[in-house]
């Protein structure tokens, strides 16, 4: 049996039928708090705002299009929710991450152990994110953290898919010559 997909779900909460959103809820709650670890650290604030997140996305479902891809429309929503809450507090604030994810080159210039080089990758990491501005930092946590497309990510920050294949290759650059330098 083929799983029912997102925007059937959706389309079935815009005509009525509450008890689907559970469905999405379920769908993507542990997503979206994962999302918001790379924007905050304190777990009770990323539990609330998913919280609000999924309440603005029940009240605004009727502008959901199902023609389009209901992720990238509730990412949008949780994004603006995040970065907002950022803006509030004044920080741009990275939660719990894979440096090798992005910065694969890292190398350790002495033996030791995995621990302890993981956590020396994540202060190297985080100071050379610290250098990014919000918007370099932005596409790398979408692209390489929650593993959208480049589409996608035009979509959720609401830039042309051009801009998105730019910014994350400046970033790359930079964050290059920064472990360079």
């Amino acid at each position: 049996m083929e799983e029912i997909t997102d925007e059937i779900i959706a389309t079935k909460v815009k005509q009525g039928d509450i008890d689907a959103y559970g469905v999405l809820v379920e769908r993507y709650e542990n997503k979206l708090k994962k999302y918001g670890q790379k924007f905050l650290s304190h777990k009770e604030d990323i539990e609330d705002l998913v919280q609000d997140v999924f309440i603005k996305a029940y009240t605004n479902i009727q502008s959901f299009d199902p023609t389009q891809r209901f992720s990238p429309w509730i990412y949008r929503i949780a994004h603006n929710a995040f970065v907002n809450e950022l803006k509030r507090k004044g920080r741009f604030s990275l939660g719990v991450f894979d440096p090798d994810t992005i910065l694969p080159f890292l190398t350790a210039k002495e033996t030791a152990d995995e621990a302890t080089l993981e956590e020396e990758d994540g202060i190297e990491m985080e100071k050379i994110l610290d250098n990014l501005s919000t918007k370099y930092k932005e596409v790398l946590i979408l692209h390489y953290f929650q593993e959208l497309s480049y589409k996608e990510i035009s979509a959720i920050l609401q830039i042309p898919v051009t801009t998105v294949g730019v910014r994350i290759s400046r970033a790359k650059k930079q964050l290059k010559q920064y472990h360079q330098n």
